[in-house]
């Protein structure tokens, strides 16, 4: 496989989430860093990933592009190019960058392992490098062979099975306690990094979703990303029984929800309290209150945990099938080193198929003409199949070049293709 494919980027691993917030990419931002590439290098394939977690670029050129990269997300953020650089990694290995992917697009490389926002980040990912006109061949294919990977993971493994963050649990207990209420109301206060994530995760549920948090500045940014109202944290408070879900993620010495409060309410049917604060949020004593039920951050991550183990214990089997997956993409790159060999071959054969036909068929009638057309083209196809198949062997076997030179004296393809 040649040697161009490569990643540049930062990520959850090595760079602290202020660093990470400060270059993180919207569609247009995304889009204009591949633009920038596009016009000031001559990579190819490329593509931005960028998410909470990691902003990374991949592409396809013989040397690293960390400079120029640099000096796009310098132009698109107005940061120093010069600190930008600092936080860069690049992987120059083919083979590794390709795994990078791989690995990062089926979640093994996620905060949560098996992570399933990743796999559709990755996908929305490719198509801004599709409307931009930037994923090449290479790419194309790479990541037609990761969402068939993807498929297959979910369907032989377990790797994707229940919610292994307590965000994505909290998602999925919303879901449950929700699944009979017509448009259910739903209220998460504050929003630190696991009250974040969860907004993030509802993103798309079709449920009536209002945050709040003591700094509004944020909420409001939140609420744009996520496409969610906003509202100020005080009256949040006030008019907590408007709701039929409250998510509490709120840092603070002292409960913010009191059983006072909720006793105060006409509970008419079930209210759900979720709880995520470490110290609590909610006092335990609301669910003396009839209607009022509680979950603490202990039940969610119980049933995370579980999954993650889950998870865990299925890597083996997504890394086999990754490691297929890497080797039919290699096979695949290598036949592409002798495609143009059998293009000119083909075109060749084609060449004097049509000149005998000229020369021989002159004055018989359409009918006979049909026949002996499908007759040469069959046998043309017969003749061009056992090199083809020898060619691409070769290749499988690093031998190409042997037979390519054997083939171009043979038919003498390079003398052809100027006589075209």
């Amino acid at each position: 496989m040649e040697n161009i494919f490569k990643t540049t980027g930062l990520s959850f691993k090595s760079t602290p989430i202020e660093v990470r917030e400060k270059l993180a990419l919207d569609e247009a931002q995304a889009k204009r860093l591949m633009q920038f590439l596009n016009e000031n290098t001559n990579a190819s394939d490329l593509m931005v990933l960028s998410t909470c977690n990691r902003t990374e670029i991949y592409y396809s050129h013989t040397s690293d592009l960390n400079n120029e990269i640099a000096t796009g997300l310098s132009l698109i953020k107005g940061i120093d190019k010069a600190e930008i650089i600092s936080y860069l990694s690049c992987r120059t290995d083919n083979r590794e960058a390709i795994e990078h992917l791989v690995n990062v697009s089926m979640g093994l490389d996620a905060q949560v392992v098996g992570d399933i926002q990743i796999a559709n980040q990755v996908k929305k990912a490719y198509q801004w490098s599709a409307d931009e006109n930037v994923a090449g061949p290479f790419l194309h294919r790479l990541m037609h062979s990761i969402f068939y990977a993807n498929k297959r993971v979910v369907q032989e493994t377990s790797f994707r099975d229940g919610a292994a963050s307590v965000s994505y649990a909290t998602k999925e207990l919303i879901e449950d306690i929700t699944a009979e209420i017509v448009q259910p109301k739903i209220l998460i206060l504050g929003l630190g990094e696991i009250g974040q994530d969860v907004c993030r995760n509802l993103v798309g549920s079709n449920k009536d979703v209002v945050i709040a948090n003591r700094t509004r500045e944020k909420a409001i940014m939140l609420g744009k990303e996520c496409e969610f109202n906003t509202i100020e944290f005080d009256q949040a408070l006030e008019t907590i029984g408007e709701y039929d879900v409250i998510v509490s993620s709120v840092a603070f010495k002292e409960p913010i929800i009191t059983k006072n409060m909720i006793a105060k309410l006409e509970l008419l049917t079930y209210k759900f309290f979720i709880d995520l604060s470490v110290p609590r949020s909610i006092e335990t004593s609301i669910e003396d209150i009839n209607g009022a039920l509680l979950y603490n951050i202990d039940n969610i991550q119980s049933k995370a945990s579980e999954a993650l183990n889950k998870r865990i214990a299925a890597i083996p089997d997504v890394q086999a099938i990754i490691a297929e997956t890497l080797d039919d993409l290699e096979n695949w790159s290598k036949e592409m080193v002798v495609s143009p060999t059998i293009k000119k071959l083909k075109s060749a054969l084609e060449t004097i198929r049509q000149e005998e036909i000229q020369r021989h068929l002159k004055g018989i009638d359409s009918n006979e003409a049909k026949v002996i057309d499908t007759v040469t083209k069959s046998m043309m196809q017969k003749i061009i199949k056992l090199p083809v198949l020898q060619l691409k062997a070769a290749c499988k076997r690093g031998e190409a070049e042997t037979l390519i030179d054997l083939l171009n004296d043979l038919f003498d393809l390079d003398a052809q293709k100027e006589k075209k």
